[in-house]
């Protein structure tokens, strides 16, 4: 691989650096020990998260020892939100959560050979820790007027919310938790989002007080935004998490191949493994062909295969073709149709009936008569078979799964309806 502090920055991946020459020499002499953390506030983690994930990955395919480490400890706190406290969540929710997100990062990092991975967990080193101790070895160290000058600090400072001592405190353990890490694993790097900024240097400036002649640094990634303005990560539906319960593989990909032309150049640097070479091929196919959305569709592929697996992806993509006409409807399993068509217009009835009367329910047409236009025009398909009769009616065997039909006006406009059991 190029230096990878060159292929990083190709790439957009860094927003900030304490020191970019040092770091760049230290990876030189490597290898280079490094962490990122993460919280666990939810059962999942989401495409925030995936960021640091994949550059962590990137960094230790360089040859490079990544810890990565969920916050037993943080976690029950939380760093600062920008409005208001945190919910605390009860202990042993949080140990749940530690394990989940635990096995969901395992995924992407290499735990053999010379440059393996290590997992850790902040409460080994915290739980023990008495108020006193806390106080005497670690905050001693720390500036007040340093603390408040933090941005997520300030600004909730600043806010009517004003900020608790526990939520004012996370700085504090982030820092200790990058100078356990050096004492223990000799870890000299932390990385993170650039809104984390403020605690990772907490971590740097603590390490420098304790162990002046120590060298560590810190990079942040960029915020990813979008060129809509809408937010990263976010759909109509919500959050798109990593866990397939939350977000089904099928709305993982369907995000990704609905990337904007704007946008997905820049997805393709963060987020794919794709060497420059390919990167550029697709950018030069979006910018003579954007129509094809060829960018799209290997964003969503490879993004797919990474997080749900190569057999989870290959279910979708025949879903996504199914569904205009392209493969067997009958043919894809009931979990992933049942997934697809939640992404669509659907509606639900107590039974099967006349054509017309679907099409009209489920919005692809205004009207019944508006149906019966539809369907002398030749343009209505009930699960991908045309319908040439007006007064045509679907029975109960046509039922995909027993349960559900696929209703199509054209060659785009989709619509599911789902046959209420009993």
């Amino acid at each position: 691989m190029t230096d990878i502090v060159d292929e990083l920055q190709w790439r957009g991946l860094i927003a900030l650096s304490t020191d970019e020459d040092a770091l760049r020499k230290a990876f030189a002499d490597g290898p280079v020990t490094f962490y990122c953390g993460f919280d666990p506030t939810a059962p999942s983690l989401h495409l925030g998260n995936l960021v640091q994930i994949l550059t962590m990955r990137r960094i230790q395919q360089a040859g490079n020892r990544p810890l990565g480490l969920v916050g037993g400890a943080t976690g029950l706190i939380g760093d600062p939100k920008p409005n208001a406290e945190r919910t605390l969540n009860a202990p042993e929710v949080v140990a749940g959560w530690v394990e989940r997100l635990r096995a969901q990062i395992e995924r992407f990092l290499d735990f053999e050979g010379p440059y393996a991975a290590t997992m850790v967990n902040n409460l080994d080193w915290t739980s023990g820790l008495s108020a006193i101790d806390f106080l005497r070895d670690v905050g001693k160290y720390f500036r007040v007027n340093k603390m408040i000058a933090k941005e997520a600090v300030s600004r909730r400072l600043n806010s009517d919310a004003g900020i608790s001592y526990t939520e004012f405190s996370y700085q504090i353990l982030q820092g200790m938790d990058f100078l356990e890490l050096y004492r223990r694993h000799g870890c000299v790097l932390q990385t993170g989002g650039s809104d984390q900024w403020g605690n990772l240097t907490a971590g740097t400036d603590l390490i420098h007080r304790v162990e002046p002649d120590a060298a560590v640094h810190a990079l942040a990634t960029p915020l990813i935004t979008k060129a809509d303005g809408t937010k990263f990560g976010k759909t109509e539906s919500g959050t798109v998490w990593l866990d397939a319960e939350r977000t089904t593989p099928y709305a993982f990909y369907q995000f990704w191949l609905n990337a904007d032309d704007r946008d997905v150049s820049k997805f393709l640097r963060i987020f794919s493994f794709l060497s420059r070479e390919e990167i550029e091929e697709l950018e030069r196919l979006t910018e003579e062909r954007p129509q094809a959305r060829a960018a799209q569709r290997a964003l969503a592929q490879e993004l797919t295969t990474l997080v749900h697996g190569a057999e989870q992806c290959a279910a979708v993509i025949a879903a996504s073709k199914a569904l205009f006409g392209q493969g067997e409807l009958a043919e894809l399993d009931e979990a992933t149709l049942a997934a697809a068509l939640a992404e669509l217009p659907h509606a639900r009835v107590t039974g099967p009936g006349a054509v017309t009367d679907l099409f009209a329910e489920v919005g692809l047409a205004p009207s019944k008569s508006a149906a019966r236009r539809t369907i002398k025009e030749g343009g209505a398909y009930v699960n991908n078979v045309k319908v040439t009769a007006e007064d045509a009616e679907v029975t109960a065997d046509e039922l995909l799964h027993g349960r559900w039909l696929v209703l199509r006006r054209g060659k785009k406009n989709l619509a599911a309806i789902e046959v209420a059991a009993g």
